[in-house]
């Protein structure tokens, strides 16, 4: 079978004994010797080993996180460590001088995740203000020493967007990607179109399938797990695909959240809100909202606000696309309908009628990058002051995120008031039984659960102070 192939600092690597599932990050410590890229955390959260790559195809440099991506996902792409910034004659780049000159050191450790987060940015044509460069720094956690003279760095390399050097070919990033890679007795395809994904899926139905790797890559970077078969989905066009007309969004399972973010922040604000809390630049740029619904956790942050948007998946096998909707996909704890054939194509997401309006609330113990206690997503329609219509669901109330019947019957027909939604806030514990662990209590979630209703009619209401009061 074919090697994998990228460019590395502009040096063309061709690799076929790597194992496909190795971490990017051991490899380019390990193989590579370019031990810049740090390893913190191993999870995606510290920002330690962020790297920037551009796809196979692609023109756009993103920043990631190394220790979540596996080798197989670097074959056609092209890769930039920090190593790669510093022209041959010793020139620094842009970023690195100014983080020089304006004293933007953290420890050594962590320095050079900041670099390459600010690198990205500098390449992202955006208009930088200071809450984009502190989005854009989100992911690189450190902050022991110089954190203000880093952002100090980053308005003066950042102001002017440019494409100095990277020490890149011409063609870097339009290496051919393989559709089959075999080493150490791992298989790891990457199939080029839906039928030939879905080939692969009849015939390895126990393969895991690795679209963004955010939460699978764990088994790799932290469990050291290697799977004899991997079905890799990202080169799937037909599974990238992002369309919208009058009436929805249709995402693609593998289009990430960085390419869905503007549809949805675009129709509804605080799930946009809620997709930058998810994880850093470096974990939107490769996550997915279809691997985050195909995950089936109860605590997953899209499906409760998908749900309560009605929204409706396509699978499809080899007998063809059927579609469900996202509330009937979740069965039970990690149990969903989707058969060992089947793979998800793609949410279609409706958008918001005439008087109807959706919040989502998260509640975590960090607000940024953190696993949620409970979510709550709520889409009403009012007329004339009436609640018409309701569809309310939670997300860590259950073994599955669910809708909130019982709050939403009190809610339909009800003027629109504070004493109405803390009668439906007062349902709230006849349709959730939630259990206590590490995160949570249950008692701390249905009181958690019921302030949000009334978070929700102050922040309709415009109130200045939407913090509630304990019910």
């Amino acid at each position: 079978m074919a090697a994998i192939s990228f460019t590395l600092n502009g040096e063309l690597r061709q690799e076929s004994s790597v194992s496909p599932t190795m971490t990017a990050l051991d490899f380019l410590r390990e193989n590579a010797g370019l031990t810049g890229t740090k390893e913190g955390c191993a999870e995606g959260d510290c920002g330690a080993c962020t790297i920037v790559m551009v796809r196979n195809g692609a023109d756009r440099l993103e920043a990631v996180m190394a220790c979540l991506l596996v080798v197989g996902q670097l074959d056609g792409a092209q890769v930039v460590t920090v190593e790669g910034l510093t022209e041959r004659g010793g020139e620094l780049e842009s970023v690195q001088q100014a983080i020089v000159t304006q004293d933007g050191t953290q420890c050594g450790f962590c320095t050079p995740g900041f670099v390459m987060a600010l690198y990205a940015l500098r390449h992202s044509g955006e208009t930088v203000t200071d809450e984009v460069i502190h989005d854009a720094l989100a992911g690189n956690l450190c902050r022991c020493t110089g954190y203000r003279s880093i952002v100090d760095a980053a308005r003066t390399a950042c102001s002017v967007s440019g494409k100095d050097n990277i020490n890149s070919r011409d063609d870097s990033n339009t290496l051919p990607a393989s559709d089959a890679y075999e080493a150490g007795g791992q298989l790891y395809f990457a199939p080029k179109t839906i039928d030939a994904l879905i080939a692969r899926r009849v015939e390895y139905p126990d393969a895991p399938l690795l679209s963004g790797g955010t939460d699978l890559g764990l088994l790799f970077s932290k469990e050291r797990q290697k799977f004899p078969v991997t079905i890799y989905t990202q080169n799937v066009d037909e599974l990238r695909r992002i369309e919208e007309d009058d009436t929805s969004f249709t995402i693609g399972a593998a289009a990430t959240y960085t390419e869905a973010l503007p549809y949805i922040e675009a129709e509804y604000a605080s799930f946009g809100v809620l997709i930058r809390r998810i994880g850093s630049r470096q974990i939107r740029n490769v996550g997915t909202i279809g691997g985050n619904i195909g995950n089936a956790s109860p605590i997953g942050d899209t499906p409760p606000c998908l749900i309560a948007l009605d929204s409706v998946l396509t699978l499809r096998g080899p007998n063809g696309a059927r579609e469900i909707s996202l509330e009937d996909f979740f069965l039970d704890y990690r149990k969903t309908d989707l058969a060992k054939d089947e793979i998800i194509e793609n949410v279609r997401v409706p958008k918001l009628g005439n008087g109807q309006i959706f919040r989502t609330y998260k509640i975590s113990k960090r607000y940024d990058q953190d696993i949620s206690s409970v979510i709550g997503a709520f889409r009403l329609t009012l007329e004339n002051g009436v609640v018409t219509a309701a569809r309310i669901a939670f997300g860590g109330m259950a073994a599955v995120p669910k809708r909130a019947i019982g709050c939403e019957a009190a809610l339909t027909g009800a003027v629109w008031s504070e004493d109405a939604v803390r009668q439906a806030a007062a349902a709230i514990e006849e349709d959730f039984s939630p259990i206590d662990d590490h995160r949570a209590s249950a008692a701390y979630r249905l009181r958690v659960a019921a302030n949000l209703f009334v978070r929700l009619y102050r922040d309709l209401e415009g109130a200045d102070d939407v913090e509630v009061m304990a019910l």
